[in-house]
């Protein structure tokens, strides 16, 4: 998942890179102002989302795989953590109405 992160905040800044290299050139408008820096963080966020998803499809996937598994094994540690609680309650419970019908024969 770091992997991922870290590839898709990579793209991010090359296309920030990209779009204040275009800014600064006037090739494309600057923003009112002070917004200059909003305006080219907003127009690299939204150049860099379809690229992610195109670029990263794969490792996306693989990411998704491993936090699948994890969850998997999580779920199954809490059903084995679980039955393990439910099988000493059983024995407990055992003795202990075997002891009162002991005392009580």
């Amino acid at each position: 998942m770091l992997r991922y992160t870290l590839m898709r905040l990579g793209i991010f800044v090359g296309c920030f890179v990209v779009v204040w290299g275009l800014v600064y050139s006037e090739i494309l408008p600057r923003g009112l102002g002070d917004s200059n820096l909003l305006w080219v963080l907003l127009l690299a966020l939204v150049v860099s989302a379809p690229i992610s998803f195109v670029v990263l499809r794969k490792e996306r996937d693989r990411a998704s795989e491993q936090v699948v598994a994890k969850v998997d094994r999580a779920k199954a540690n809490l059903e084995a953590n679980r039955t393990q609680e439910d099988e000493a309650d059983d024995v407990a419970r055992a003795r202990s109405q075997g002891r009162a019908q002991a005392q009580g024969s």
